[in-house]
């Protein structure tokens, strides 16, 4: 017994092919271009109309067809990414790392060529990646929720990512051996009072060789490499493009004073 999803085939003998249908039919028309009717490859009928407790017998053709079909979705779930530890100084910032529910559970759905339809769940990894980079980044890093009030949080600055698009491509689209992927997040800065500071664009890009990797393999390790290349750039560039150290340096100045710094008393002994 061969299987795919949704529909079962069963073979019987070396001469007589028949297909049990399960009620998704009407997914597997539309996948091959069949036409708007009752009956859709090789006059098999679509679930609803057809009997489905009694085998149908199709043309070898369309059974390789149901075969092939069988490959045509893919589920993609990347894996909590890692960094090496760069060879930095760290800014001397405590920062606020707030995390959008959407970015920690984006998925990407698209149907390429319309042909393939893959779904690719970042999951928890950008949120990971995130915390991992700002750890190395940073003197202090606090994590915040989304209705904290700023005001009581001991904290220099707050910073907000957010995945702006997501695309990439597949070997039959680029006529290559390889998968692609392009990220552009969007880090926005805000001072501890809460108003904004800087909106910074990083545009990130990462490839992977099919090679001996699956489909599913390869697009995984690039999106890998281009969260990686998107952390790479952010611990060269974040503090001028956004300013974020010169905040810490601020908010320093404006804090409270210091035992030494304070007026003394004008009382008389």
């Amino acid at each position: 017994m061969a299987s795919g999803p949704g529909w079962a085939l069963l073979i019987w003998g070396p001469r007589r092919t028949t297909v049990s249908v399960l009620p998704i039919c009407a997914g597997l028309r539309n996948s091959v271009a069949a036409k708007r009717s009752d009956k859709g490859i090789n006059g098999l009928e679509c679930a609803g109309r057809a009997d489905l407790h009694s085998p149908i017998r199709i043309a070898p053709s369309a059974l390789l067809m149901l075969g092939l079909l069988a490959g045509c979705g893919s589920n993609v779930t990347l894996d909590t990414p890692t960094i090496p530890a760069p060879l930095i100084v760290k800014i001397p910032a405590s920062v606020g790392l707030r995390l959008p529910d959407e970015f920690q559970h984006y998925v990407h759905d698209e149907e390429i060529i319309g042909r393939e339809q893959w779904s690719i769940d970042l999951g928890n990894s950008n949120a990971a990646l995130f915390t991992q980079l700002f750890g190395f980044m940073f003197e202090k890093v606090t994590l915040v929720s989304a209705n904290a009030n700023l005001a009581d949080l001991p904290i220099d600055a707050l910073v907000e990512p957010s995945i702006e698009a997501f695309e990439f491509s597949v070997p039959n689209q680029s006529k290559t051996d390889a998968f692609a992927v392009w990220i552009r997040y969007r880090i926005k800065v805000f001072d501890r009072n809460g108003t904004e500071v800087a909106n910074w664009p990083v545009s990130a890009y990462g490839k992977s060789q099919k090679t001996s990797l699956s489909g599913s393999q390869a697009l995984q390790r690039a999106a890998v490499l281009a969260m990686r290349d998107a952390a790479a750039l952010m611990i060269m560039k974040l503090d001028e493009a956004t300013g974020i150290g010169r905040l810490a340096a601020e908010s320093a100045d404006t804090g409270p004073l210091t035992e030494s710094e304070q007026e003394p008393s004008s009382d008389l002994e």
